[in-house]
């Protein structure tokens, strides 16, 4: 923000207090309500060259995190985990102060929830598109505007099929100029050549605590995620992926 700019919003809240007829009244809540100066405004963090998505087994797989500038896509079958996984990305950047988006198709997202889950909602951009062209659209818009994560979800049976390559390259691109880490989860493979790493999920099966005749309790979902592609490379790593029942996204699970 330029010096300008800064003496700008500082005359601007200066007049808008003093209109008000309260000489330290506020005109806004939360933080801006602590606001006098623009200059108190904090400082934009500046995301590191792979998002940690806070779960170990995937972010070994790709070797540290979501990667900036690249499209990692996410495949698997209802309730493999892949809203969770999304989720947890999610979490781990707006926990840090990182701005990130969330395009999701199906409206699966339940705001108290994911807040519970470890999402900060202050740094979260959520967009309901309601067709896959209109989910891409926005994502691309997203990744353009300079979000550092787009987590874009095409829920449980988006109709991907008939999307031309060009629609996926665009995505790639988009990412790679701004530096963002796009994570496209998608129930099936769909965006062919232009992700750069491809993990699929298996259908998830419940674990149970407890035996014999004392009632058992689920304690949360197990699934399996496969490296499919990394880069240039078929390396078909694999890793065991398992969620308690805390970390797991309301239903429908995706």
């Amino acid at each position: 923000m330029g010096a300008s700019q800064a003496l700008a919003i500082e005359r601007l809240l200066a007049e808008g207090l003093a209109s008000a007829g309260k000489k330290d009244g506020v005109l806004l809540s939360g933080l801006g309500a602590r606001l006098r100066r623009a200059s108190e405004l904090p400082a934009p963090l500046e995301a590191p060259a792979a998002l940690p998505t806070a779960l170990a087994p995937l972010d070994r797989l790709l070797a540290g995190g979501l990667p900036r500038g690249r499209l990692v896509e996410l495949s698997g079958p209802r309730s493999c985990g892949r809203f969770s996984l999304g989720i947890a990305a999610l979490a781990a950047a707006t926990s840090s102060g990182l701005a990130a988006a969330l395009v999701d198709l199906g409206d699966h997202l339940d705001p108290q929830a994911a807040e519970g889950a470890g999402v900060d909602l202050r740094y979260l951009l959520w967009a309901r598109p309601r067709r896959v062209r209109e989910a891409l659209a926005a994502a691309e818009m997203l990744l353009g505007a300079g979000f550092p994560l787009v987590v874009a979800d095409l829920g449980l049976c988006a109709r991907t099929r008939g999307t031309p390559d060009a629609a996926w390259m665009r995505l790639a691109r988009s990412a790679a100029a701004q530096g963002a880490a796009l994570l496209l989860s998608t129930p099936w493979r769909a965006s062919g050549i232009a992700a750069d790493a491809v993990v699929s999920a298996s259908r998830a099966h419940p674990v149970w605590r407890g035996s014999g005749r004392a009632p058992r309790l689920l304690a949360g979902l197990a699934s399996r995620l496969m490296l499919e592609k990394l880069g240039r490379a078929t390396p078909g790593a694999a890793g065991a992926l398992a969620l308690s029942v805390p970390d797991v996204a309301p239903s429908p699970m995706l």
